[in-house]
């Protein structure tokens, strides 16, 4: 009776096991803070769905290496996939290797070169990467106006890496901001990639800075950036006050950052609901169910009036 008995959980196990959904997620690297919240927020939401599982692993800033695990994925039957794409110029294999196999693929937080020709079973979720440095750049625009600097108002801005779709459009939505008429007394001295980098960022400030030429703006692609600028000009004594600051993410050490008046301007990506919302899309593609190819998740603009609303 016991062996019956045995036998019966065994096949209920395996049945339950054999029910179960696994979605495999390569996310860009794991020592990004950004995209820490947005891992959180993929297991969050997991942790409230049952029969689902994930599996996640970091592609280390790797093109072939994140490519190898999307091809591991396909090999081990997940039921669909989720990429947090190192290069955005470099996805099209990735999607090609899915849809050979006929795994869904959602990409998440970083637009794909190929969305427009993403075969079906494919999808985006992200924010609108146009409204990030356009709401980032023109609150700047403003407070450099309030603070009566209409007249000229001299700055920098620090690139994200590159390779990468949200660095071009959040520095091209700068480079549109300061074209508007409104606008146009902004000048930039000059414009480098810090590479998302806190670190990269502290050290491309201090080189600016030893040139001695004086700036009014720090805009940055992202908080780290705008984070590693402003730890750059406390250590050479420049009052905050006097520099407007901006980044994009509303991270919590950029709203650190605000509360202690040293960011002036920053974007809230909703990096968590990004996440939900890729796990959402990915079992949506597995069941058969249709969805849309983007899913836009809106940004915010967060300022010191409204920055507790984020905490």
């Amino acid at each position: 009776m016991k062996k019956v008995l045995l036998a019966a959980g065994l096949a209920a196990l395996m049945s339950s096991s054999a029910l179960a959904e696994t979605i495999g997620a390569s996310i860009a690297r794991f020592d990004d803070n950004g995209l820490t919240i947005m891992r959180n927020g993929m297991t969050a939401h997991i942790d409230k769905l049952s029969g689902v599982e994930l599996q996640m692993e970091d592609a280390q800033d790797d093109v072939a290496r994140q490519l190898d695990q999307i091809n591991n994925f396909i090999a081990s039957g997940v039921d669909a996939i989720i990429v947090n794409a190192v290069d955005t110029n470099a996805t099209e294999a990735m999607s090609n290797a899915a849809a050979a196999a006929g795994v869904p693929l959602v990409y998440v937080n970083r637009q794909p070169i190929n969305l427009d020709t993403m075969p079906d079973g494919q999808a985006f979720v992200a924010s609108n990467e146009i409204e990030s440095g356009t709401l980032e750049a023109f609150q700047i625009c403003r407070n450099l106006r309030a603070a009566g600097k209409s007249g000229g108002a001299t700055g920098y801005l620090m690139n994200g890496q590159l390779s990468n779709q949200a660095a071009v459009q959040r520095s091209k939505d700068v480079h549109d901001v300061i074209g508007m008429d409104m606008c146009n007394f902004m000048t930039l001295i000059d414009e480098q990639t810090a590479n998302w980098s806190r670190d990269e960022a502290q050290d491309l400030m201090t080189n600016w800075m030893s040139s001695g030429e004086p700036f009014d703006f720090v805009i940055a692609n992202n908080d780290e950036m705008a984070i590693g600028a402003i730890q750059a000009m406390k250590a050479g004594g420049m009052d905050m006050a006097e520099i407007q600051v901006g980044g994009v993410d509303a991270t919590p050490d950029a709203l650190v950052a605000m509360a202690a008046g040293d960011l002036d301007v920053t974007v809230f990506q909703d990096l968590a609901g990004q996440g939900a919302g890729s796990i959402d899309t990915a079992l949506a593609l597995a069941r058969g169910e249709s969805v849309d190819k983007t899913v836009f998740i809106p940004f915010i603009l967060v300022t010191p009036e409204n920055a507790a609303d984020f905490q």
